[in-house]
């Protein structure tokens, strides 16, 4: 906005309500409501500096020339953004500024660093590994500082023209106009918007010994009120600069003894970049196939099991909490993710991560294309996580850090009078014990849909033949992939490490 706001006369904010994402991508009404807040509070804020924001509904491509000519355009300013629709979107906006003599400025702000120019820096490929990620980054340097927002003084010698008859042409939309239901919200836990962003992240940077000793594997998955900071819907949408974050940690982490990446919240803020230079550096990132870096395997294509899943109803009440939670709030903690992916994918219903993917792009808030693929191809290792044979247990790991069930009581409310011997497994509950619990597994609450004990042991049999398929393939794809990793060390995993010495260290048991 700075940019556009130079040597200008009149500038307009404003934001494309685009037609293509809700027609190929899944948008809760949890979202929906998330982004009419974010942008009526930019609005607000706009207001404050004399200008207002404009809402324009259509294709891109077809509301700029039209806007060129109305508003007499000879800049255009926008975020540059790294996704697949996007990228081409984008180049086609340009080519349409050229055609009516507009200037383009685009702005890396969404990342910590211009993603290009880190996979140039690792010899055009991107880094596959998070320590080889660091070591590029490292060359680089420091994020840039971010820079302040535009206020009065900035808007002194221009201005943005606003009729009263423009409210119902680019006002903020409601969600009845985007054909939202009301009635299908959750809790509105997690307000939109830049202020509300600003207002959470510092009261988090006031907790500098919390935010010195963060180590994300400690946190819980199942606490009753978030155990991190619920800061990536705000980073999803815009509403908080990754590099305001990062550097104000930095100002925290300052003369102080810290914990460090990848369990730290600089770490946090690395894993996001380090999935977002995969998603432009790797082919058909969001897919298995066509995706180098994705080993190829057969899932089945059972949609009892996936409906079952996505809507709470496996008989495993830690998995069906955590995707009660997710419906209804639109927010889980990062180790619940991974338990119930694990749970879908390789270690009970082997059912593909892409359907996963989809499920949580349709209901997590902070729904990110190059985060949600990642994340997935690592939990169903699939790519950049390998040690297939470590298997999240849908009861013990649970209990690790909640042995009552207090999780599941809150989100599963019927199960509430099971004690906790029988909370996580209430099947093996005697029946008169069900009866006075007036929940009778098989009738008012499903029983298991499968055994996890037997079929993990199953999936792991097909995880390595999928493995070993792949290790005698022809292709020469296994050494491809990780041809930019080389000096990155031993690989275990993204992290040098396993995620099972992450999380669990000298645990030896197979299961976490």
């Amino acid at each position: 906005m700075l940019a556009a706001m130079r040597d200008c006369a009149e500038v307009y904010p404003i934001f494309i309500l685009d037609p293509w994402f809700p027609r190929n991508m899944r948008i809760s009404a949890n979202r929906w409501r998330f982004l009419i807040e974010a942008l009526k509070d930019l609005d607000d804020n706009l207001r404050k500096i004399n200008s207002r924001l404009f809402v324009v509904r259509g294709k891109p491509t077809e509301v700029f020339p039209v806007l060129f000519k109305q508003w007499k355009v000879t800049r255009l300013t926008f975020e540059l953004d790294t996704e697949p629709y996007s990228k081409l979107r984008d180049a086609e906006v340009e080519r349409l500024a050229a055609e009516h003599n507009v200037q383009v400025i685009q702005k890396v702000s969404n990342t910590l660093y211009d993603i290009d120019r880190v996979i140039a820096e690792n010899n055009g490929k991107p880094p596959l590994t998070y320590v080889r990620m660091q070591t590029v980054l490292a060359s680089l340097g420091p994020p840039k500082h971010p820079v302040q927002a535009p206020t009065l003084e900035n808007m002194r010698d221009c201005q943005t023209p606003w009729k009263p008859t423009y409210e119902e042409r680019y006002g903020v939309p409601t969600l009845e106009e985007l054909g939202q239901d009301p009635e299908k919200l959750g809790p509105h836990l997690y307000p939109g918007g830049e202020s509300e962003a600003l207002r959470r992240l510092d009261i988090h940077m006031k907790r500098t010994g919390w935010v010195c000793n963060f180590k994300k594997p400690d946190t819980e998955p199942n606490s009753l009120t978030p155990s991190t900071t619920v800061l990536s819907p705000y980073m999803k949408f815009g509403c908080l600069s990754t590099r305001t974050f990062w550097w104000r940690l930095t100002e925290i982490y300052h003369g102080k003894k810290h914990s460090d990446p990848p369990v730290s919240l600089h770490g946090q803020l690395l894993w996001r970049e380090f999935f977002y230079t995969a998603g432009v550096g790797v082919p058909n990132f969001n897919k298995m196939e066509g995706n180098p870096v994705c080993v190829q395997v057969d899932w089945s294509d059972n949609q009892e099991h996936l409906k079952a899943w996505s809507e709470g109803r496996t008989g495993y009440p830690f998995i069906d909490a955590i995707m009660t939670q997710l419906r209804t709030e639109g927010w889980i903690h990062h180790l619940a993710r991974h338990a119930v992916a694990c749970f879908l994918t390789r270690g009970d219903l082997w059912i593909s991560w892409e359907e996963g993917q989809k499920v949580f792009e349709d209901l997590l808030l902070d729904a990110d294309w190059s985060l949600n693929a990642g994340n997935w191809q690592w939990l169903s290792a699939s790519a950049f996580f390998h040690q297939f044979f470590r298997v999240y247990s849908p009861v013990a790991f649970g209990k690790k850090t909640d042995k009552n069930g207090e999780y599941i009581k809150k989100y599963l409310p019927f199960l509430k009078k099971f004690p906790a011997e029988y909370i996580y497994e209430p099947w093996k509950a005697p029946r008169s014990l069900q009866e006075r619990a007036g929940c009778i597994i098989g009738k008012d609450y499903p029983k298991p849909i499968v055994v996890h004990e037997v079929v993990s042991k199953q999936n792991i049999q097909r995880m390595k033949a999928a493995y070993a398929k792949r290790a005698g393939a022809s292709s020469g794809e296994p050494k491809k992939q990780h041809e930019s990793d080389k000096k990155g060390g031993k690989r275990k995993s993204a992290t040098g490490q396993s995620v099972a010495e992450m999380f669990i260290k000298k645990n030896k048991t197979k299961k976490i």
